[in-house]
């Protein structure tokens, strides 16, 4: 009688170490190119649609049929207050060059010295910034209707815009 209420419980704790396991496992991809990506294009950034959406840039994507080809920028909104956007970017090490995924996070990383423009320089963000629950937008690097958004401030145009 012992026997049989135990071998569920072992059964039990050892799917649940399983599952544990199995939901720990993560799949990364890694994508290279053996030649460059072309320069970045000029482009208009479109406007901000409405307080609380952060500029993502354009970038190349890569597949081995077509080769290279252009992701336009995004506004989007922040998944959580306080994020912000490290661009994804390209960079060259043992003779081949190598994607780097963006991500968003409370701190910019690094994204390869690219100036993206549009507050992007290459050494952080000057596109904006949060102030408590709220995100505050350079007028100077941003395409920016003051008539849908709000929370504005006129910086430095040291992040650049790509603007033709």
């Amino acid at each position: 009688m012992l026997k049989s209420r135990i071998f569920p419980v072992l059964l039990f704790a050892a799917l649940i170490t399983t599952a544990n396991t199995i939901a720990q496992i993560g799949i990364a991809v890694s994508i290279s190119a053996n030649i460059a990506p072309p320069a970045l294009p000029v482009y208009i950034q479109p406007a901000c649609p409405g307080d609380g959406y952060i500029w993502t840039p354009g970038y190349w994507a890569y597949d081995d049929i077509d080769g290279y080809y252009w992701v336009p920028g995004v506004w989007v909104m922040a998944p959580e207050i306080g994020f912000l956007w490290t661009p994804c970017w390209w960079g060259y090490s043992g003779g081949v060059y190598g994607f780097h995924q963006g991500y968003w996070g409370r701190h910019m990383g690094y994204y390869g010295g690219i100036n993206y423009g549009y507050g992007y320089s290459g050494a952080g963000y000057g596109g904006g910034k949060w102030e408590g629950n709220t995100f505050r937008y350079n007028t100077a690097v941003n395409n920016i209707n003051r008539t849908t958004v709000h929370n504005v401030y006129a910086g430095s145009a040291s992040g650049g815009n790509r603007g033709g």
